[in-house]
């Protein structure tokens, strides 16, 4: 399975709660250039899990501007920063068990490295930029995965 895990764009500080926090339009900005960027590299997902929060979910309705989704897409509430990565970690192998074979995944620091982590044992967990992305190729057979790639908005802009 291939797994795409995804951190929020940049967000406000400012919010009545962590939970209340919007995009700031260069969040909008660069959650739009990494859909742009990523549907050349996978045009559609199977299976789209967003975290409840507002930055969360808003990153993933301007990344749908871009990636269009055939597949299902469920709010997941251990999508939230203080998630817990195994239990992420259960609910995509079990995803893949049942034959999904692409998932995005639209979360928070810390969780979001965490999350490679537990999928790809060998990892430590890596930082993430904001709406930055990793690839992780998952192989339910044997409950690992491999770090194809992570990109971020700066580093695309600096190879255009």
């Amino acid at each position: 399975m291939h797994v795409y895990i995804m951190r929020h764009g940049d967000a406000a500080l400012d919010a009545a709660s962590d939970a209340q926090r919007p995009l700031t339009r260069y969040g909008v900005e660069e959650t739009q250039q990494m859909s742009r960027w990523l549907v050349e590299q996978q045009p559609a997902f199977d299976v789209t899990l967003v975290s409840p929060f507002l930055r969360a979910q808003q990153t993933f309705m301007h990344f749908s501007e871009n990636v269009p989704q055939s597949g299902k897409v469920e709010t997941l509430e251990l999508l939230t920063p203080a998630g817990d990565a195994k239990e992420v970690s259960d609910y995509l192998h079990a995803l893949a068990r049942e034959g999904v074979d692409t998932v995005m995944v639209i979360s928070h620091l810390p969780l979001v490295g965490y999350l490679v982590a537990a999928l790809c044992p060998e990892q430590c967990p890596p930082m993430f930029a904001t709406a930055g992305i990793a690839h992780i190729d998952y192989d339910v057979t044997t409950s690992r995965g491999t770090l194809c790639w992570q990109e971020s908005p700066s580093r695309l802009a600096a190879a255009m």
